[in-house]
């Protein structure tokens, strides 16, 4: 009995002991496959899921070359070499490999990443171009990768750079066109999740993959002609040259839609070589950026505030003795200007009388240099010019400007004479290019555009229609009226008779610079400025020029902006094929 029970009782010992571990095992297993099973499938995909991300092609720019387009801007295919340091192999011949074949783009010190256990992703040489590539393919190098991305590549060089910025070692726009389309040109990036080998390779799409395509970049058509844009960047360089004055810039556009044709700036850079400026003042475009006090170019635009409301006619006469005087203040014409009891409105252009836009806000304010006087030009330069306020041109860094309202303390009777001739307030180019458009093209204020359109892969072009702000700017006889004048001005002037009977019409501006020493205005620092039209029997274009430190004698407007207009619309009337007043 004894031993029959003592074997009864290992045998239940025995048995109880299996089922023990039998549970435990079931319990295990049912730990890692049920309770764990979401941690260690996550794991799991760590390790043979990856998601890699489709880049998306940044878009194209193009411009007009004629009726055809030429690019601006394009991509090339670069390659960055990288190596996973759990696969290498062999780092020293890494190191003699990528310093042979790679050069000078290698990344310093990328040997310390090739035995680092910390990461699987170390950077060996960026920007390698295809045949690079190929060279370090052909080695087959355990550890070691390629990947595709593109660069930015500007083949018509330092050409409208300013407008057209870059793109920085991070693929981001930066400046002009590129950063302020960013969003348009960068696309959206696809996604790829899939299970991969040891190299990151994917080996096949199964139900749980995810592929997400990339979506690329807008492919954008500017409204710039590459023939306009190219003479107006010689032009102004050989101004400025001849006027011993090393800045100044231009703008081109249609009147009739507020698209910019040219936009240039000097000097300038390369955008490919963004890298290699070291005054980032290069990189602005001051056309839209930089506002400054445009002077007697704003004559003509305050001439049409009077012929608008009423209060002068293109034969109203006034006293112009040589100097007015506003509150404690005299304000007074240039020495050669005529001194006439009865001097024209259209005298006002053609001589840049003060006196006589002094006048015109007398008569505003009935009589009198009154609030009634200030509302009506804060009005008509805000909320008719758009003065104070963006355009909203696809360019970075838009300056709104600086227009003092007749409500401020500094809004006083004195600023607003000034203003009438472009002193006391501050404004850019395309403002004022813009404003005059649509003074003489009928009174419809468009606003100033660079993307015509987008092209799509077969080279269609879908167009973008040009946007209206404001129509009666002014009413249509009065730009009617006002852009005769305009014309007999200059007709009259010195620089008319460079026209060849064309329909060119235009305004001088040399404006004083405050003197940072004193605090007031000086002849010593001033900057030259002239904006104008010209067509056959309607204006086709508008040219506004600025010129920052002529060295000159005389006004700095007629001696080196005008003659900088001159050449360009001189040009313009023979690219357009234009036929002159009477033919």
């Amino acid at each position: 009995m004894s031993l029959s029970f003592q074997k009864s009782s290992r045998s239940r010992v025995l048995a109880t002991g299996l089922l023990v571990l039998v549970v435990i095992f079931v319990g295990q297993l049912f730990n890692l496959q049920i309770l764990q099973h979401a941690h260690y499938r996550e794991e799991a995909e760590k390790e043979q899921v990856a998601r890699l991300t489709i880049p998306a092609k940044r878009g194209k720019v193009y411009a007009h070359d004629g009726q055809n387009l030429v690019p601006l801007v394009l991509n090339e295919p670069v390659y960055t070499a990288y190596a996973d340091p759990h696969e290498v192999e062999d780092p020293r011949k890494i190191s003699e490999v990528i310093r042979r074949i790679a050069g000078g783009t290698v990344v310093k010190d990328f040997e310390d990443g090739l035995t680092s256990k910390q990461s699987r992703y170390t950077v060996l040489a960026r920007q390698l171009t295809r045949k690079q590539a190929e060279l370090l393919k052909k080695e087959e190098i355990a550890g070691v990768g390629l990947q595709e991305s593109d660069r930015r590549v500007y083949p018509e060089g330092s050409l409208a750079a300013q407008l057209l910025g870059y793109v920085n070692s991070e693929g981001k726009g930066q400046y002009g066109i590129e950063e302020a389309a960013n969003d348009r040109l960068k696309g959206e990036d696809g996604l790829l999740q899939a299970v991969t080998d040891v190299r990151r390779i994917p080996l096949t799409i199964g139900r749980e993959d995810i592929r997400k395509p990339a979506k690329n970049g807008d492919d954008l058509v500017l409204t710039i002609d590459r023939n306009i844009q190219a003479y107006a960047e010689t032009a102004l360089e050989v101004g400025l040259k001849r006027a011993g004055a090393t800045k100044g810039s231009v703008i081109v556009m249609d009147p009739k839609t507020a698209a910019v044709k040219a936009m240039a700036n000097f000097p300038t850079y390369n955008p490919e070589k963004y890298y290699e400026v070291e005054d980032y003042r290069l990189f602005q475009n001051n056309v839209v950026s930089e506002p400054y006090e445009a002077g007697s170019v704003i004559k003509a635009l305050t001439v049409g505030v009077g012929l608008d409301t009423g209060v002068v006619t293109p034969h109203t006469t006034f006293n112009n003795p040589g100097f007015v005087k506003v509150e404690d203040r005299i304000i007074r014409n240039v020495e050669e200007d005529p001194i006439s009891p009865a001097a024209t409105m259209t005298d006002i252009l053609q001589y840049s009388l003060n006196t006589g836009v002094v006048f015109i806000m007398q008569q505003l304010g009935d009589g009198s240099y009154n609030r009634k006087a200030r509302n009506v030009i804060y009005d008509y330069f805000t909320n008719h010019y758009m003065f104070g306020k963006k355009t909203g041109i696809e360019q970075a860094a838009e300056s709104r400007g600086v227009v003092i309202p007749p409500t401020d303390v500094q809004g006083n009777n004195v600023r607003y004479a000034n203003m009438t001739f472009g002193q006391g307030m501050d404004l850019t180019m395309v403002q004022v290019a813009a404003a005059f458009s649509a003074a003489v093209n009928g009174g419809t204020y468009y606003k100033p555009h660079l993307i015509a359109g987008t092209r799509s892969a077969d080279g269609a072009v879908k167009q973008e229609t040009p946007k209206v702000v404001k129509q009666n700017v002014l009413k249509p006889e009065v730009s009617t009226t006002l852009r005769d004048m305009i014309y007999r001005a200059r007709q009259a002037g010195v620089l008319g008779g460079n026209d060849r009977g064309y329909f060119v019409g235009g305004k001088t501006g040399t404006s004083e610079i405050i003197d940072p020493a004193t605090g007031r205005y000086t002849d010593a620092n001033s900057i030259g400025s002239y904006v104008g039209f010209g067509g056959d029997t309607e204006p086709k274009y508008v040219i506004m020029v600025q010129v920052k430190d002529s060295k000159l004698p005389g006004y700095a407007g007629t001696t080196a902006a005008g003659p900088i207009f001159t050449d360009i619309s001189n040009w313009m009337i023979d690219y357009m094929k234009l036929k002159a007043r009477g033919n």
